[in-house]
């Protein structure tokens, strides 16, 4: 009953977010009087000097003046105690140096003292102000954590990792106590040597085997891990990890850079937990900033499907370059609404333009250009998903090949500088029919580029391709379907104990866009460096560990067989034979084999009447003929390969070499 009376009084204490900024003007004020009052009882005691009592009034109101006018200059009373770091002291040390330079003449006026004195009595009152000023926010820093600690129920201890070589910013120490669930321990690092010290007051804890941590994380009732940055994590993902998932141990992810995380509004109560993405995850991408910028600047920029997962992140990163204008076109309504209510929450100064519309209406297409005439298109519009796409082939072409037509045309037409295509890695040695059709967009917009550069037809747009592999936690992808299907107590399904895919994140997939984009001067296909394949099943397992469950009991793994159009491994981007190097060492230049603009827009054409009659055989049949490298892999289609083999062997495809 006393405890809990106890904790009742102190969190109305707590509860108070800042004290008042007078009320620490006026501490500040007294302290520094009392080291005025010290010092003139020390140099009376020392000297044998006896000041009349006006004359000690007169010296205080010497030192309140010139304290007053101190902390006003350097603000030390605005600063909130219970955060503050150590370079608070410096301040505190400035403001304590502007008193004594303006109390000197003040006292050398009232009292008429040996210079030998007169000089002993300013760096006393330096030392002793500065010394109090420290010591009572040090005192009220280390009362609040105590009473802090002492009132707020915990559910057990948390460690931050940090390591060994590293330097843990010193923000981490004024914020980590506004944590209502955990009690910060201290840190904790591997090492192969056991070594104790401290770091700001917090010990270092050490471990070099799972026994190590499991008697540590056992005597010191750890219940969770803290890491600052992905690159830690990253680091001991097969490690501490591994280990924390075994003991069920939570670990949580700090969102943003510890320096970014100043103000009250931020709160660990609400750290995220560790994902799958970050242990996915590579390190953050460099890209030519400035190079962008300055091509953006002031520019006019369209996105096509804006709304979805690479074309709103897309626009998030524009966003940031000073564009005159962003248009963002896309045909999915409720997605539109709420990238158009996000990017004026994050970013109201600039100036853009939500339009619904459909890249297969080439009059609704026509009039953005007339309207905005972009000077940049990003074309991320398009139909993925491979086993939709595998029964609605004709709806794949009409989308991502004709689609693709009329964005080109009329970049053409309306003199748009660049037009960077958002491709796959699926359009490589395509098995399925939305590799086929993102190929056959690569094909026309490379014919084109070309007859353009050649003086062939008129415009002037140079065209660049991307190609890139899955991205994690887009739409549709395998990580959101595993999350709701743990969400429901599984089984997690994959198609093939063997399927691997490589993966990417978003934000780095766009960055290299971005970078890409301006690198090369036309008819580029640029292919991004994907890393390390992941094989499905691990990563189903991997998940279903992070969530603190075991595999094969908690949660079970079912596999489907592979779905139609899919293949076990996707396509290698990068082979250092065939592709070139640029100036990112993540970003390679495939090599381009050249079509006739004529020939392909012809074939295109007439592709798109097949299509439109919704014949699902004769659209797939021609578009295997046109890319002869096409052959489909566990569907229905692959009848159609054997159908036309000796078509292939005669004719060698349809002519558009």
């Amino acid at each position: 009953m006393i405890l809990e009376g106890l904790r009742k009084l102190f969190a109305r204490l707590v509860v108070v977010r800042f004290l008042n900024r007078w009320l620490i003007f006026f501490n500040d004020l007294v302290f520094s009087l009392v080291s005025t009052a010290l010092v003139i009882g020390m140099i009376s005691y020392a000297h044998g000097i006896t000041f009349p009592i006006h004359v000690i009034v007169e010296l205080f109101l010497c030192s309140i003046l010139s304290s007053s006018v101190s902390f006003l200059i350097c603000c030390t009373y605005k600063g909130v105690i219970r955060h503050s770091a150590f370079t608070e002291t410096g301040r505190i040390a400035i403001a304590s140096f502007i008193k004594v330079f303006l109390f000197a003449p003040l006292i050398f006026a009232v009292v008429r003292l040996p210079m030998q004195i007169l000089l002993i009595a300013i760096i006393m009152d330096f030392i002793l102000t500065f010394s109090l000023l420290t010591f009572i926010r040090t005192l009220l820093i280390i009362s609040y954590r105590y009473i802090t600690n002492f009132m707020t129920p915990t559910d057990g201890r948390m460690l931050i990792y940090c390591h060994e070589d590293e330097h843990v910013p010193s923000t981490v120490y004024g914020i980590y106590d506004k944590s209502a669930t955990y009690h910060l321990d201290g840190f904790v690092q591997y090492k192969e040597v056991y070594t104790e010290f401290r770091i700001a007051g917090h010990p270092v804890y050490s471990f070099k085997s799972k026994p190590d941590f499991m008697s540590l994380a056992s005597r010191r009732n750890v219940k969770a891990i803290l890491f600052l940055d992905r690159k830690d994590l990253r680091m001991e993902s097969e490690r501490l990890v591994r280990y924390c998932e075994q003991l069920k141990i939570r670990m949580l992810m700090m969102p943003t850079a510890i320096d970014e995380v100043k103000d009250a509004s931020f709160s660990f109560r609400y750290l995220p937990e560790v994902r799958i993405d970050d242990l996915l995850g590579r390190e953050e991408i460099q890209i030519n900033l400035s190079e962008v910028s300055s091509s953006l600047k002031d520019k006019v920029v369209m996105v096509t499907g804006a709304a979805g997962s690479i074309g709103s992140e897309i626009c998030r990163q524009l966003c940031r370059f000073g564009l005159k204008q962003l248009v963002l076109f896309d045909s999915a309504e409720t997605p539109m609404h709420n990238i158009r209510l996000e990017l004026e929450e994050k970013f109201p100064s600039v100036n853009f333009v939500p339009i619904v519309g459909d890249v297969r209406m080439e009059h609704r297409v026509e009039n953005v250009f007339k309207r905005f005439h972009p000077q940049y298109l990003f074309h991320a519009a398009a139909y993925k998903h491979v086993p939709l796409m595998e029964e609605n082939p004709c709806e794949a072409v009409h989308t991502n090949v004709y689609g693709t037509h009329i964005l080109a045309d009329m970049s053409v037409k309306y003199g748009v500088e660049k037009f960077v295509m958002i491709s796959t890695d699926k359009a490589v040695n395509p098995t399925n029919v939305m590799g086929a059709s993102k190929r056959l967009a690569e094909m026309y917009i490379q014919s084109l580029g070309l007859a353009i550069s050649r003086g062939r037809h008129p415009g002037k747009t140079h065209f660049i391709t991307t190609r890139f592999g899955n991205v994690l936690g887009s739409n549709g992808s395998v990580i959101p379907r595993f999350r709701e299907q743990l969400a429901k107590g599984g089984p997690l399904t994959v198609t093939h104990p063997d399927i691997i895919r490589y993966f990417m994140t978003i934000p780095e997939a766009c960055r290299l866009v971005l970078e890409a984009a301006f690198m090369g001067e036309g008819n580029d296909i640029f292919v991004f460096d994907m890393g390390e394949p992941v094989k499905i099943a691990d990563l189903a397992r991997r998940m279903i560990e992070l969530s603190g469950l075991i595999p094969g009991e908690d949660i079970k793994i079912k596999y489907t067989g592979l779905r139609p159009g899919e293949k076990l491994y996707e396509e290698l981007l990068v082979n250092k034979a065939d592709t070139l190097p640029t100036s990112n060492g993540r970003i390679f230049r495939a090599p381009i084999r050249e079509f006739d603009y004529d020939d392909v827009a012809t074939v295109v054409q007439h592709l798109m009447k097949v299509a439109i009659d919704v014949d699902k055989h004769e659209t797939v049949k021609m578009m295997k003929l046109i890319v002869p490298e096409f052959k489909s892999n566990n569907s229905e289609y692959e009848a159609i390969d054997i159908e036309i083999e000796k078509v292939k062997k005669t004719a060698n495809g349809i002519s558009v070499n």
